[in-house]
């Protein structure tokens, strides 16, 4: 009936939006509902003639301008060989000429007038920023396309927008009884630390203000926000009390964590918290295995880690596997492409790899190159099973769209993506009576239970995740899981059972 509908409209209608021959817009009013619109119609305009080259998404346009109705479930959209109308509810408050085949300006300025028409219905879209329409907008294009794609916003002009790079002075803290504020910890290289704040230290003052005179809010944007600030304390440490100046510095926050743990019971393991596979991340990691040259296992914390740069997979996981294939990439109407290290694995000590269904990307394949290749134990629960690979294309405005229309096998051919990689140990803990009869039992006295589903293609995958659910608590997980992996690297029995499951 809506459909019906909207032809019906279609057919009726015979005002169009007034416009010079053109243009829908004048010259002589480039800014609209706080939008400059011959900047967004260029930057719409450049988003579809990037998209028409993308083969994979070869829908017709049609499919994406009406896939905008998403924006608000009031609004449905209709385009035609001849129209293109907007109706809100049961009223007509668009109706334009469509463009010419190829006309990208056209298409873009039609996107434009639609965008303003649902703002000025729409109070949330109007609200948004610059930026954040841009994204929204992109977003529904992308669902009419069928591709789980995004809109990355020029970092210069989201920087110029809204100032958003996140600031903090690399304390953290709380307040004592007498409300002046006691450091418990200071970030490596921060203002703080490079000022010789020490974790014990008290901040009695900031900016002349008593501490305990300091609401929690205004304690907090001096210690960090959006954009630098200087914040003047005064310090009591063990050697005294004196005055610092701390102006605070953009976050930088590190693809890849290490902490080596050399005590006796331990070992002397490794642990590596990826939170993104990336160049970045692989050159941490080698620095810290040519640092800790002494250590009996390596834990591997995949738990959080995402990814979409083959390049990068691959040179993170040859460190440990050497030159086999970490992955194979698979496009639309193109080959399988291997995706294999260039160099030889720089250390063979045990691993254990955390893994969860949070482990999304190319950090699903590096897993499976651990199994495949019997490099590590894999410990957790079942990976996402969204192994894919975004393209990137970048727009004349500074920004880009990622497109991920690059699905992700293993290293032999083993499907990942709707299906995730298995834990041979699953960690949860977690019981009721409909996982009674479940694949994976918890860990009990050491007897982990392995069980192997990843070389099984007719698997149902919905009834291992219900035998290995996620765990509820991110702490019991934390506990968990050291302790199950220190378990593992410390009884070389035990591993080289798990490893060969």
């Amino acid at each position: 009936m809506k459909i019906k509908n909207l032809f019906a409209y279609l057919f009726f209608a015979l005002v169009a939006v007034p416009c010079h021959a053109d243009s829908l817009f004048f010259e002589d009013e480039p800014i609209q509902d706080g939008l400059n619109v011959f900047d967004v119609s260029a930057t719409f305009a450049d988003i579809y003639e990037k998209l028409d080259g993308v083969k994979w998404g070869g829908k017709s346009i049609n499919v994406a301008i009406e896939s905008l109705e998403n924006l608000n479930p009031n609004a449905h959209i209709a385009a035609t060989d001849e129209r293109v109308v907007l109706v809100w509810r049961d009223a007509i408050i668009a109706n334009y000429p469509r463009p010419q085949p190829g006309d990208w300006n056209g298409f873009g300025e039609i996107t434009t007038a639609l965008v303003l028409k649902l703002r000025a219905n729409d109070p949330a879209l109007q609200n948004l920023s610059t930026s954040e329409m841009y994204q929204v907008v992109v977003d529904s294009l992308m669902r009419g396309i069928d591709e789980n794609g995004r809109y990355i916003y020029s970092r210069a002009a989201e920087i110029t927008e809204d100032g958003r790079i996140l600031t903090s002075v690399g304390l953290e803290g709380a307040r004592d009884a007498r409300g002046n504020w006691r450091v418990h910890g200071v970030y490596k290289g921060s203002p703080a630390d490079i000022s010789g704040i020490r974790a014990g230290d008290l901040i009695t003052a900031i900016n002349g203000t008593n501490v305990a005179d300091m609401s929690d809010d205004d304690l907090s944007a001096a210690m960090s926000g959006f954009n630098s600030g200087t914040s003047k304390i005064k310090l009591l440490s063990p050697s005294g009390a004196r005055d610092v100046v701390l102006r605070r510095a953009t976050i930088v926050l590190a693809d890849a964590d290490i902490v080596h743990r050399s005590d006796e019971a331990s070992g002397g393991i490794l642990e590596i918290v990826v939170h993104r596979i990336s160049d970045n991340a692989a050159s941490i990691i080698n620095e810290a295995l040519a640092t800790y040259t002494d250590i009996s296992g390596i834990i591997l914390d995949l738990r959080a880690a995402t990814g979409d740069d083959e390049r990068a997979a691959a040179k993170l996981a040859g460190l440990f596997i050497g030159a086999r294939p970490v992955m194979r990439i698979v496009e639309t109407a193109k080959d399988e492409v291997e995706v294999i290290p260039g160099g030889a694995a720089v250390t063979d000590v045990p691993i254990v790899v955390l893994m969860s269904n949070m482990t999304r990307g190319t950090a699903e394949a590096v897993a499976a190159a651990f199994y495949e290749y019997e490099r590590g134990v894999l410990v957790g629960t079942p990976t996402a099973g969204a192994a894919r690979i975004a393209s990137r294309i970048n727009l004349d405005n500074g920004g880009a769209l990622e497109l991920l229309n690059k699905s992700i096998k293993t290293g032999t051919g083993r499907v990942i993506d709707g299906r995730g990689i298995f834990p041979i140990v699953c960690l949860s803990n977690i019981r009721s009576t409909n996982q009674q009869n479940a694949f994976f039992l918890n860990v009990i006295n050491n007897d982990f239970n392995a069980q192997d589903f990843n070389d099984k293609s007719d698997i149902d995958v919905d009834a291992v995740r219900r035998g290995c659910p996620v765990i509820t608590s991110g702490a019991d997980e934390d506990a968990l899981s050291a302790a199950v992996a220190a378990k593992i690297l410390t009884d070389a029995k035990v591993y080289n059972k798990l490893v060969a499951e």
